[in-house]
């Protein structure tokens, strides 16, 4: 039986469904499992999220997950929680996490005039990766969060509210967008459809 093209890691984060119909929507295959030994014989892998850091990382540790994914040589995806479990440290619940990007998600700062989580749409930036091949600047995309990864050497595409921060990150063969790709329509699909093209 031939690789699936993408593995969904299993953990306790929700929207699971709305990954695997953005999956279907482009005609890849998937599995969805915790188990250590398909997660390492991926051909890729998308790390999931909606909810809160600190229940999502004990999750993660509880399956053990959190020492093999630090070591995954597959291009790996994470998405909002995703993205922010592979950073060091989130001030959400003053979580530990699992330190592939050497940053801390920090509370977006109360400020006047926004909201908390920003909930809703908002464009990317100076974009740098093959990730985004076929986005034009300022493309938008749908986010859900009251945390961030501030602007660093891992940026590969930037975003606007309060202060500007990263809107996606990459170090090696680890990709992770602040964003929803999984409902951000038509850019979250090319996104998605790159991503099974690494």
């Amino acid at each position: 039986m031939s690789q699936p093209d993408v593995t969904i890691i299993k953990y306790n984060a929700g929207n699971i469904m709305s990954v695997i119909y953005a999956l279907e929507r482009i005609g890849a295959s998937y599995e969805y499992t915790d188990d250590p030994e398909k997660i390492i014989q991926a051909q890729r892998i998308i790390f999931p999220g909606v909810g809160e850091a600190g229940s999502a990382m004990k999750s993660i540790i509880e399956s053990g997950l959190d020492q093999l994914i630090p070591t995954l040589k597959q291009p790996f995806l994470g998405t909002c929680v995703g993205m922010q479990l592979l950073c060091r440290f989130s001030e959400e619940s003053n979580t530990q996490c699992l330190g592939v990007f050497d940053l801390d998600v920090l509370k977006f700062p109360k400020t006047k005039g926004f909201k908390i989580p920003q909930t809703g749409w908002n464009d990317i930036f100076d974009l740098k990766s093959e990730l985004f091949s076929g986005l034009k600047e300022n493309d938008f995309v749908y986010y859900n969060h009251g945390y961030y990864a501030p602007v660093s050497k891992y940026s590969i595409a930037k975003t606007d509210y309060i202060l500007e921060y990263s809107a996606a990150l990459q170090k090696d063969n680890f990709y992770a967008c602040q964003f929803h790709s999984e409902i951000s329509g038509k850019v979250g699909q090319k996104i998605f459809e790159n991503f099974i093209k690494l």
